[in-house]
């Protein structure tokens, strides 16, 4: 490449990226560098001089090239009159025209053309004096505007974008962010006005996550709140007050979830009806409204998904990994998903069924992403752009789930998010504090704590400790893995049988035999929530309700010390039964309730069992301590008082089983010391976070969410995998070495055939050649593309008939004698991405999980063989890991 004198080329060449090549070519070309034919490659040598670089020399002839350009057929339409070569540059991204960053001060700003959508006059002339552009619009778009330029979506609307369930181009999409970024830049020296709007444009990515963040933390409010509303709405009602819960409608009297003797400002339903609180008559009155009120808000929920907002149900995380990994699923993040998200999450919760509110929010957490970031075009229109701003709603989403800000930045990090730069970090905690300072405004936890289940107790541990809190995180790890398996395997009979058609009806069958299950037993009948927060908490002397407190207390003298040791009553036994009988349940009713077609989260759930476990466990290290106190790890240690807190081995169970599950670590240890408060216990958390990971791999390589993403056959790589197989490229690219390459040459083919082409073939795109004998590659072509271009030719521009050929190059064919050729170099992407044939498949699959490709074409000695696309990839990982490849559904 000869060196060229303008600034600009020197930022391209710092660039550093793969588009290099075509920005010097570009340059040069608008730069005036006009060599011979053949000079430079292909092409090169066929273009208008820059207009005003050129001027003086425009009396002169124009190259005989220059001449044939002006004798074809642009696609694109014109702005007006004046301009009847030169495409206009407005474009619809914010009403800017893109110069190439070679163009010198003095040239004058195309600012009018920005009106160009109005006027779609079409003209054609043969000998133009002085173009305005080059034939192809700016002088930029040559090679570029495939990648940098919103003119082209002007040009021919909707090019860019993704069809539904397809596989977002990452790099395509951050260059085109990156040439919009430039020009702004640039811009910014002319005016104040440009100045003004390249700031607004600077900030607007912290504006939309603000803006994010305080939508969230309401949305969360409100359905925190409705959700406890309606939950106690099952139990009774507080005739005073209608819209007060039990919690507030008791405020002054204080009492605890066990006792609802004292409290007579509210009213359970055999009272409604003028019956006494206790008895048989009244308790059967009770069971039924409860069961009633469950099956009216579960067939409420159910219907409103099925009718509405279909994409509504389930947890929403496994899509929302998916679709951070870059594959668009339209209307996942939409207004009603929204709507009905919120509201069915509200009415499921409050049904009674075996399932947590906090998944969910981020799933609504990120449809008020996607739609915030359709205010500010920089992100609306750039999917690589928008799921920066989702990344960021994630982690608001998991902040005004538990009250744990850091908790939910991490969790992005960790769990959902594919692609999570350092400027993404920022905004993601910048998000989740706003949305956490949102919601503790509203309160809905009703205590003056902003988190879920707070534990006041702050005893240190004793490291002999770390053997049951292990002991945990391994039962955690197994229990997880059941539950995973279990639930695939029901999702996967749901799935493949007549059960999948009565969506509504199974959820009422499910929400009848949990209610009349979870009536009788004290534990499974009260709220979730409520239970975890009674299984951490310690027991003060004076909590004589909780059957899980029922101590007796008594003073012993040990040495020159008096102890107060406790003996556990017959409360406890009773309770440890009950919480067994509550494990089982809950555990079984969650593998059949998750994957259902209402709002469902599994955090809570997952918790609960965690936290029966660890209490269970709890109390029996406590009995072990009482009966001997003087084994030697205790010597010492229990000097001042009974050292072991049953709540603490609650809290960490709650950690193993949920890690067991969805296999966080580090984002799990953070929540949970964030909703407990208990920045004290972080060492048995990772102990126990750990070794549930540990034994949760050993057992089982997925989490729940991952093990969902494949069972509905979504196209979803896991950068924290391994690939450890050492075939080639060659054994992975379509077509096979004996089936024939479907391609489009850049000179040869008529409307006709290409059309032909694209009814015969389901491919995304086509690379093109130079021609069908000599298969060197010149760039790759969508299919969306493709017909967009044909279809805007054939309606705007007259001649272009079913015979006209097609061309992808800067020259015309010598003979040209039959109607006006069609000229798409615009939409041909000149810089596709190609490995050779021997090219290790460990390093494809690398280039695909790193830098987001759609596709990748494989050649060999520059000869074209065939194409690699992210499907094949997906195939291939999942054959060599001895699994069915068919279950990979979508490119």
């Amino acid at each position: 490449m000869e060196k060229f004198p303008l600034k600009g080329s020197r930022e391209a060449a710092a660039e550093g990226n793969s588009y290099i090549t075509a920005y010097q070519t570009v340059m040069k070309k608008s730069n005036g560098h006009t060599s011979g034919a053949g000079a430079e490659g292909e092409g090169d040598a066929n273009y208008h001089d820059h207009p005003l670089a050129t001027h003086s020399k425009l009396t002169t002839s124009l190259t005989a090239a220059a001449t044939d350009d002006e004798d074809m057929i642009d696609i694109t339409p014109r702005s007006s009159p004046g301009d009847v070569i030169g495409g206009g540059g407005g474009s619809s991204s914010g009403g800017y025209h893109r110069e190439t960053a070679t163009e010198s001060d003095t040239e004058r700003d195309f600012a009018h053309a920005g009106n160009h959508h109005n006027q779609r006059t079409m003209h054609h002339h043969h000998h133009q004096h002085v173009p305005t552009h080059s034939a192809f619009g700016d002088p930029m778009d040559g090679a570029l505007s495939f990648y940098g330029s919103s003119d082209v979506q002007d040009d021919i609307p909707g090019i860019g974008q993704y069809e539904d369930f397809h596989t977002i181009d990452w790099q395509r999409d951050i260059a085109r962010d990156r040439m919009r970024h430039r020009y702004i830049v640039k811009k910014r020296q002319d005016s104040v006005w440009d100045l003004i709007k390249g700031s607004i444009d600077a900030g607007s990515g912290w504006l939309c996550v603000l803006l994010v963040g305080i939508a969230a933390g309401c949305v969360a409010g409100m359905v925190d709140i409705g959700a406890s509303w309606m939950s106690d709405l099952k139990h009774g009602i507080c005739p005073p007050a209608f819209w007060f819960n039990r919690e507030q409608c008791c405020y002054p009297a204080k009492q605890s979830v066990f006792e609802e003797g004292n409290c007579s400002t509210w009213k359970t339903w055999p009272e409604i009806f003028g019956l006494s609180r206790n008895g048989t008559g009244p308790y059967i009155i009770s069971y039924i409204w409860y069961v009633l009120w469950a099956l009216l808000f579960a067939s409420l929920s159910a219907s409103l998904v099925r009718m509405f907002a279909p994409y509504a149900c389930g947890s929403g995380i496994p899509e929302i990994k998916t679709i951070l990994s870059g594959f668009i699923i339209r209307g996942y993040l939409g207004k009603w998903t929204l709507l009905i998200k919120s509201v069915g999450l509200m009415l499921s919760v409050s049904a009674g069924l075996t399932l947590g509110k906090e998944g969910p929010m981020v799933h609504i957490a990120s449809c008020i992403g996607n739609i915030f970031s359709h205010v500010f075009p920089k992100y609306g229109r750039n999917e690589a752009k928008k799921r920066e701003i989702l990344s960021a709603a994630a982690a608001a989403g998991v902040s005004v789930a538990f009250g744990a800000p850091i908790g939910g930045v991490l969790f992005s990090l960790e769990e959902v998010s594919y692609y999570f730069p350092l400027k993404t970090l920022w905004r993601s905690f910048f998000c989740a504090l706003i949305a956490a300072f949102v919601l503790r405004s509203l309160t809905p936890f009703g205590n003056e704590h902003s988190v879920l289940f707070f534990v006041e107790y702050n005893k240190p541990w004793i490291f002999f400790e770390l053997i049951p809190f292990v002991f945990l995180g391994i039962m955690g790890g197994v229990i997880g893995t059941f539950f995973i398996k279990a639930n695939l395997w029901w999702c996967r009979y749901r799935k493949f049988s007549k059960l999948g058609q009565y969506p509504v009806m199974e959820v009422l069958f499910v929400t009848l035999v949990t209610g009349i299950i979870c009536y009788p037993n004290p534990f499974t009948r009260m709220n979730m929530n409520e239970l975890i927060f009674l299984l951490v908490s310690k027991c003060s002397p004076g909590d004589v309700t909780n059957p899980l407190c029922d101590y007796k207390r008594m003073n012993i003298t040990m040495g020159n010390s008096v102890i107060e040791v406790t003996e556990p009553g017959p409360g406890i036994y009773s309770s440890i039964w009950l919480l067994m009988l509550t494990f089982i349940l809950k555990l079984a009713l969650t593998i059949f309730t998750f994957g259902m077609k209402v709002p469902a989260g599994l955090f809570i759930p997952s918790l609960l069992l965690g936290a029966i476990m660890g209490r269970i466990v709890g109390i029996g290290v406590e009995q072990f301590a009482y009966s001997y106190p003087n084994i030697w790890f205790f010597t010492g240690e229990c000097a001042d008082s009974n050292l072991i807190t049953p709540g603490l081995y609650a809290v960490v169970g709650a950690a193993a089983v949920l890690g067991g599950v969805t296999r966080m670590t580090v984002s799990l240890v953070v929540i949970m010391f964030e909703l407990t408060g208990g920045v004290r216990y972080i060492v048995p958390l990772m102990a126990a976070a750990m070794a549930s990971k540990w034994v949760g791999d050993a057992l089982g390589r997925q989490g729940i969410y991952d093990a969902h993403i494949a069972l509905n056959g979504y196209p979803f790589l896991d950068s924290k995998e391994e690939f450890a197989h050492t075939t080639l490229a060659a054994d992975v690219m379509q077509p096979k070495r004996n089936e024939t390459l479907n391609v489009i040459t850049q000179d040869s083919m008529t409307v006709d055939d290409v059309e032909n082409l694209l009814k015969e073939t389901e491919h995304n795109g086509y690379p093109v050649v130079v021609s069908r004998e000599n298969q060197y590659l010149v760039g790759f072509v969508l299919r969306r593309d493709l017909n967009l271009a044909i279809g805007n030719a054939k309606r705007l521009i007259e001649g272009i008939s079913s015979s006209s050929i097609v061309l992808f190059t800067s020259t015309t064919p010598t003979q040209n004698l039959g109607p006006q050729p069609l000229k798409l170099k615009k939409i041909l992407d000149m810089a596709p991405i190609t490995v050779t044939d021997q090219t290790p498949m460990e390093t494809v699959v690398d280039m695909f999980r790193k830098l987001g490709l759609r596709q990748t074409l494989v050649t060999h000695n520059g000869r074209l063989l065939g194409v690699i696309t992210k499907k094949d990839v997906l195939r291939h990982v999942k054959q060599m890991d001895n699994e069915d490849p068919n279950t990979v559904l979508f490119n």
